[in-house]
């Protein structure tokens, strides 16, 4: 359809001599570009949210504990959350990744076939370093993990790719993740061999400018007589209610053991990480210890302190599998305090050190109970 308005008004105009009264035109729009606010960057967003999720799960926990009691909450928790844990716990054993034990053997197309690893000579390992030989080295730490530790004149294998510089940086990586790797696969079994034994003391003279991965060989170099000491001590500040300060006396004690091997501790994440880890290690090995007092059951092996989350897997099959003694023999702080703490810590999305602030804000600046 065509508009012949114009056309129309023309003839009007023309034929008549009187003019038609036009529309007022509309106002065009002044043109003001404007632009939005910078969005905020991501580390931004990430620290809001490690602050901001402490707090959140602070507020959840008071507003459950006002809407029931802490025994029948205890025992509501483990109805929920036992399928799911049995699940988590078939799940980790019988995971196709993760290797039997920290001397199990991969098949590799370079495996050596004209000579056993036991003729393997050091200067080898510091030749593979020098030539980045990563495939060897990986070799190596599968089929001959000891002498990736074996000292040559000064330097063990990860000083002498520390010395080369940037370049072997990811060489010195390596090592380090081996480290990591067969402490955290060692079995049960092996923890009271010689050998093992043997080994952590090479690893504590290896990784001693490694942060992390050193203080956790030297806690597990100590053997169990530490382990033993502190959580005595932090089981006395559990018994006593917030007035122990329970949190504060463990974070204390595994802050106290690390500064005496690193300057500058409170500078560093990586140590802090740690820290936050062993502080609720502490934590569990005490209150289970508590636990024992008043039921028979299986310790939580000592060896497990500080070695990811092992300690809390243990302390929640053996809540799931007493429960029900556990609802009839306990204290009503205890329970409260069991029940605290397999709430925070099954929280997969908080950090060590965010459950460690929530913790504190309960057990050591709480009511209590």
């Amino acid at each position: 359809m065509v508009n012949n308005a114009a056309v129309i008004q023309c003839l009007v105009e023309r034929d008549f001599g009187s003019s038609v009264a036009k529309p007022t035109p509309r106002s065009r729009t002044s043109l003001e570009p404007c632009l939005p606010a910078r969005l905020p960057s991501t580390a931004f967003l990430q620290r809001e949210a490690e602050h901001a999720a402490p707090q959140a799960f602070l507020r959840q926990l008071r507003g459950n504990r006002t809407t029931s009691s802490p025994t029948s909450s205890f025992h509501s928790e483990y109805d929920e959350q036992g399928n799911s844990t049995r699940r988590m716990s078939i799940s980790s054993s019988t995971s196709p990744s993760s290797p039997s034990s920290p001397s199990a053997k991969f098949v590799t197309p370079q495996s050596r076939s004209s000579k056993t690893w036991k003729d393997l000579q050091p200067f080898e390992i510091l030749r593979a370093i020098e030539r980045k030989d990563i495939m060897f080295l990986m070799e190596v730490r599968d089929h001959a993990f000891p002498l990736l530790l074996h000292k040559t004149g000064d330097a063990t294998p990860l000083l002498h790719a520390m010395r080369i510089g940037q370049s072997h940086r990811d060489v010195a990586i390596l090592l380090l993740g081996a480290f990591s790797r067969w402490i955290n696969h060692l079995e049960d079994s092996e923890m009271q061999l010689p050998k093992t034994r043997v080994i952590l003391k090479a690893l504590r003279i290896a990784q001693s400018d490694l942060i992390a991965s050193f203080l956790q060989t030297l806690v597990m170099s100590e053997g169990d007589k530490w382990v033993r000491a502190q959580v005595h001590t932090v089981s006395i500040a559990l018994r006593s209610g917030s007035a122990g300060k329970p949190v504060s006396t463990a974070e204390a004690a595994v802050r106290k053991f690390a500064t005496k091997e690193l300057s500058k501790a409170d500078a560093i994440a990586a140590l802090e990480d740690y820290i936050a880890n062993a502080t609720v290690d502490l934590l569990l090995l005490s209150a289970w210890s508590m636990t024992l007092e008043s039921i028979d059951g299986q310790p939580i092996p000592l060896y497990y302190f500080a070695r990811d989350d092992r300690v809390f897997r243990a302390f929640a099959d053996r809540l799931e599998l007493h429960q029900s003694t556990l609802h009839r023999n306990i204290s009503r702080r205890l329970k409260w305090q069991l029940r605290l703490l397999r709430q925070v810590l099954d929280d997969r999305n908080m950090t060590y050190r965010a459950k460690v602030e929530v913790l504190t804000k309960e057990l050591d600046e709480g009511d209590g109970i």
